[in-house]
């Protein structure tokens, strides 16, 4: 039977660790957990995302969006994004893959169809993401979680610590009409800034502003990354390619 598959959007860059840090948090999950064994993973660029038909899309059985912005092709990130929120495929999204789902939902969702993100276009009239105040590249900070969000549920805790490479995050301004519209922060950092965000009506879908994959070892893999193998495992869009 042929393995069901993630495809990582991004542009791979054999010096970023977060990038080369995703295939040994894979293996960590795997290695630990059955379930997960099962699942193979490949890197996709973003431009080649942006050329995907609908049934290629549909041959996978979950997505991780990577850190790395800005991405030679914005719209392959966001397109990839569109179809799993859409079609219920378990999405993951790091650092650059949370501040894409952002601008997905904004576009897609809100009506929001110029929304932008600094780094592409600092002086854009909607900025949904935008420089942080302080750069969060190489910080650990404590975050707080929902109880009753998916996120806590896989962390089984309602803290938890973990490591930042961004320089950029959600314009606190927009995020009123992002939750009212059904986007959930189920983890804020010390002064309630949002770093983690999830839609609880699909079986996974997830973004964080940090990097679950740098904080993943062999004997404690990342929650998180289990969390989305199993998804996909489980996605009944793809139990024939189990």
């Amino acid at each position: 039977m042929a393995e069901a598959r993630i495809g990582v959007v991004g542009d791979f860059r054999p010096t970023y660790e977060p990038h080369t840090a995703i295939s040994a948090a894979v293996a960590h999950a795997q290695a630990a957990d059955p379930a997960c064994a099962s699942i193979a993973f490949e890197w996709i660029a973003t431009s080649d995302a942006e050329q995907l038909s609908e049934e290629h899309l549909a041959a996978y059985a979950g997505w991780w969006i990577a850190p790395g912005s800005p991405y030679r092709s914005i719209n392959g990130a966001l397109r990839t994004i569109r179809y799993a929120r859409e079609h219920d495929v378990p999405l993951l999204g790091t650092c650059g893959g949370y501040q894409h789902v952002v601008l997905e939902y904004a576009r897609n969702v809100l009506g929001f169809t110029d929304a932008a993100h600094a780094e592409y276009d600092p002086y854009a009239s909607d900025l949904f993401i935008t420089a942080l105040s302080c750069s969060l590249v190489n910080q650990t900070m404590t975050l707080t979680v929902l109880s009753d969000a998916v996120a806590a549920r896989l962390y089984q805790s309602t803290t938890t610590t973990e490591k930042y490479y961004c320089n950029f995050g959600l314009n606190l301004d927009h995020l009123p009409a992002l939750t009212a519209a059904g986007l959930v922060v189920s983890g804020t950092d010390q002064d309630g800034e949002p770093r983690i965000l999830e839609l609880p009506n699909l079986r996974y879908f997830l973004a964080t502003l940090f990097v679950p994959q740098t904080s993943s070892t062999p004997e404690a893999p990342h929650p998180l990354i289990t969390g989305l193998l199993r998804a996909a495992a489980m996605n009944p869009r793809n139990l024939g390619n189990l």
